[in-house]
């Protein structure tokens, strides 16, 4: 799940990313609690997190983005790590994560299911938003129309799954789902060319090893191509769907 970020970039253009996590930060239940931030990045909901009152630790893989929460928020703590292959010596009332477990492979979702299990205390809480099924279907059919009329091949880099394939991963790991929703979230994006630099931003793998004009020139025709979808009143929407969850360790 690791992606090399321009963290500066991300907290200046895309700060609409850890705003929609405050509203699952309210999945909560509880006061002063200990928290694991799970894909932390820049910091932003892991001071949301303990302005609250909560005793929290940020984790992420991304060095730019550690290095900006760590220079923004000092006195908070973060550390590096993987959030397939985790532990820590003293566990957690509560596992938050935002806008990240999508990023990581359907076949690594149990592992990451499992550190988060070890690491939560008996009742613990695991909280979450991630994009759910059908999540920016517009713009990834429109990605991969543009790939195959160039020959080339296009490949899903996330993980999308339903409420029902991630409970059952969830209660299969010993983690009982107390509240699932599924719902649609257009996202406003800023700039006239808002969708392009949300290609940019977010959808990289399918890019790699594929010339630099030539990634222009996809994004660009992509975007043109879904203009009358997705370009209302003078401002582009990036077709969000986000599956927000809360479980509990059995």
């Amino acid at each position: 799940m690791s992606a090399d970020w321009n963290a500066e970039t991300y907290a200046a253009h895309f700060s609409f990313v850890p705003d929609y996590g405050r509203e699952v930060i309210k999945l909560i239940k509880g006061e002063k609690l200990r928290v694991l931030d799970l894909g932390c990045g820049n910091g932003t909901l892991t001071k949301a997190l303990a302005d609250l009152g909560h005793e929290v630790t940020g984790m992420d893989s991304s060095d730019s983005q550690l290095a900006l929460a760590r220079r923004t928020y000092p006195q908070l703590e973060f550390v590096k790590g993987d959030a397939t292959d985790f532990n820590f010596d003293e566990q957690f009332d509560v596992v938050f994560s935002n806008a990240v477990l999508h990023w990581i492979d359907g076949d690594r979702q149990p592992d990451m299911m499992l550190c988060v299990k070890n690491c939560l205390k008996k009742g613990g809480q695991f909280v979450f938003e991630m994009g759910g099924y059908s999540n920016n279907e517009l713009i990834h059919e429109e990605l991969q129309r543009q790939f195959e009329a160039r020959g080339l091949k296009y490949v899903m880099p996330f993980y999308f799954p339903t409420v029902g394939q991630y409970s059952s991963l969830l209660e299969g790991t010993g983690l009982f789902v107390t509240h699932a929703r599924l719902f649609p979230r257009p996202t406003p994006l800023e700039g006239d060319n808002g969708l392009e630099e949300w290609m940019k931003m977010f959808v990289r793998k399918p890019f790699e090893g594929i010339d630099a004009d030539l990634c222009d020139e996809i994004r660009r025709a992509a975007a043109e191509n879904l203009r009358g979808k997705l370009y209302t009143g003078g401002k582009w929407y990036a077709d969000y769907v986000r599956l927000r969850m809360r479980a509990v360790k059995c």
